[in-house]
């Protein structure tokens, strides 16, 4: 029966809801020259209209090596989030010292030094230095370090005027781009707490405008390092501007297991009001993007055959320290404390949709693995992606990833109906591919016949999309996971779909179980269950691939074997491509070397849907 039905579903295209959706692709983190860390690193000129201009296929300059360069396939939105901290602060002191600034002498003479001493690196190519000179000192104690710490330099006066002034152009900057039904230019920024080199950076973004933002200026690290703090300041001004806000965790994996711990920064246990504030501000967190992966871990996911992918093992911080994966850093195992954590508070913080972004500091939005430009300006030729950054043992260029895109169901390519479906967490991730994913579940979902734009209405109206909540079980037959996926119109086929489950027992231990729903080729799992490899067409010598395996489309109508209705529980999919050159092997080639070594080769490029959620009725 399973193959009956998957082999009617195998051609299908991914279509639209009944709610008539359209999928959008998009970046929701990327860094232009005003932020300082960009421009420390060689990204001396390329502003949010450069952003913008690339993001929608245009020709632009690069920063660093003066090449005109072009992204493949334009985005349909963008947000250009730049630090909040110090925005335009260095780029204006490198430029201009303390002209145009209204300062003390004592200020002036600091501003005109700092704008001395930043040429003078920069133009010598000793800017990255610098830039990790002021990163925090590595602690095993973050919230002690977050207590103590101290933003910044004393060497830096006080430029407000400068940040306001460059706010005020990113925000209008976005306005001029944006063109709602064709492109979508939506206004944010990021805020950058690191307490002694835990990340827990989130970017915010809104649905409002240029005018709305010239009544408040972006909150940053500068003015706390508490993301409670953070939500009290949405709030606040949310209600002051009568716009939205949204704010979405990145890098969990490098956040030494506090982006999704269990108690506050402060050490405070959560209580059902945080609970619920969290969750509020935060329905999507960043699931992958260029510093590396953060679905979940081989130490945390053992019985994962492709828990291994895109790790980044290195701290934000000066000096290295061992990486040592914790719950708190990873998406999986967050949702799995969601469920202890809703069990005891009766509320799941940790209730979370996946998106993808670049988090790029070039201007570009560069995920596509052949036609990638480095995280930071620096990094953009192979060359350079090469050499480690400041100590030996730290990360370079090719510890880096090309990716990811957010994929949204939205239905409009506008600020507001962006802004909606993230919250409603009606999106997805992928890891650079335009991989195309339907997913519905349901207790009596139909089967969907070939091109049948009727059924997948009935589909959408008899079950709830990726980001969802189940209703009450109706009996005790499990849930259904309808789900279909397309390769990229332009990249390799589909591998198989995987549908992963979490769930928590009645003691109160979690569990996750991953289920392969649908595959490629003639391929069957052995007496254990374990589906072969689906092989790998990727020619070392020169990095040409072939799509002679694979699919270009799955799907599936899986119905979970294991249900038990008294037990909360969590599904998504994850869509996998068979292998393909990773830009590590690219650069190699073109530096006449075999390989680029300690790096691999090739790569499974990936999607990752949204959950949904079943709660037992209570």
């Amino acid at each position: 029966m399973r193959h009956a039905l998957f082999l009617a579903l195998l051609f299908l295209p991914v279509v639209a809801s009944a709610q008539e959706k359209t999928l959008l692709w998009g970046d929701t983190h990327l860094h232009t020259t005003y932020s300082s860390d960009a421009f420390a690193n060689n990204n001396l000129l390329a502003d949010p209209d450069t952003a913008y201009r690339y993001a929608q296929g245009l020709p632009v300059v690069h920063p660093y090596h003066g090449a005109r360069l072009q992204i493949e396939t334009p985005l349909d939105f963008l947000v250009v989030s730049d630090h909040a901290e110090y925005m335009g602060v260095i780029r204006h002191l490198y430029y201009s010292g303390s002209d145009g600034v209204d300062l003390g002498l004592v200020d002036r003479l600091k501003a005109d030094f700092v704008g001395w001493l930043l040429r003078r690196r920069v133009d010598e190519g000793r800017g990255r230095d610098l830039f990790m000179s002021v990163l925090p000192k590595s602690t095993d104690d973050p919230r002690e370090a977050a207590m103590t710490l101290r933003v910044g330099s004393s060497m830096i006066p006080d430029m407000q005027s400068v940040e306001a002034d460059t706010w005020r152009q990113i925000a209008e900057t976005a306005d001029r781009h944006n063109e709602p039904g064709r492109f979508t230019a939506l206004i944010g920024w990021e805020w950058s707490s690191i307490p002694g080199g835990a990340n827990l950076h989130r970017v915010v973004v809104t649905d409002g405008d240029a005018r709305s933002a010239r009544k408040y200026q972006p909150f940053g690290l500068d003015d706390s390092q508490y993301p409670e703090d953070l939500w009290r300041w949405l709030a606040v001004t949310a209600q002051e501007t009568g716009d939205d806000f949204i704010a979405i965790p990145h890098n969990s994996n490098i956040s030494k297991g506090f982006m999704f711990d269990d108690t506050t920064l402060r050490g405070e246990p959560l209580t059902e009001e945080l609970a619920s504030v969290r969750s509020y501000w935060e329905p999507v967190a960043e699931i992958t993007q260029i510093k590396g992966d953060s679905e979940t871990h081989p130490a945390l996911s053992p019985d994962d055959p492709f828990a291994e992918f895109e790790n980044y093992p290195f701290y934000i911080q000066q000096g290295a320290s061992d990486y040592t994966p914790a719950v708190g850093d990873f998406l999986r195992p967050a949702l799995l404390r969601g469920l202890q954590l809703e069990a005891a508070l009766g509320v799941n913080p940790y209730q979370l949709g996946f998106i993808g972004s670049t988090d790029s500091h070039t201007s570009l939005s560069s995920a596509e693995e052949d036609n990638f430009h480095g995280k930071l300006a620096t990094d953009s030729i192979p060359a350079n992606k090469q050499n480690r950054w400041a100590e030996e043992e730290g990360p370079s260029g090719w510890a880096m990833s090309a990716s990811g895109l957010a994929a949204v169901w939205a239905e409009s390519n506008t600020r507001e109906s962006i802004l909606e479906a993230l919250r409603r967490r009606e999106v997805y991730a992928t890891t650079g591919p335009r991989i195309g994913v339907r997913l519905y579940a349901g207790w009596n979902l139909p089967v969907v016949g070939a091109d049948s734009a009727e059924d997948w209405q009935a589909a959408a109206a008899a079950g709830v999309p990726m980001g969802g909540e189940l209703p009450s079980a109706p009996a005790d037959n499990g849930p259904q996971i309808l789900v279909q996926a397309s390769r990229d119109p332009v990249g390799a086929n589909l591998d198989r779909i995987q549908v992963i489950k979490g769930w928590i027992d009645a003691a109160g231990v979690t569990h996750e179980r991953i289920h392969d729903v649908a595959w490629s080729d003639a391929r069957e799992p052995d007496a254990a269950g374990v589906l072969p490899a689906v092989g790998n067409t990727v020619n070392l010598a020169n990095g040409a691939w072939d799509n002679s395996i694979g699919a270009p489309r799955l799907a599936a109508l899986w119905q979970d074997p294991d249900f038990d209705p008294a037990q909360a529980a969590f599904y998504y999919v994850r869509v996998l491509q068979i292998p393909t050159p990773r830009h590590s092997l690219l650069d190699a080639l073109a530096l006449k070397q075999q390989e680029a070594e300690g790096y691999p080769s090739t790569l499974q490029e990936r999607a990752y849907t949204s959950p949904v959620w079943y709660r037992p009725a209570r």
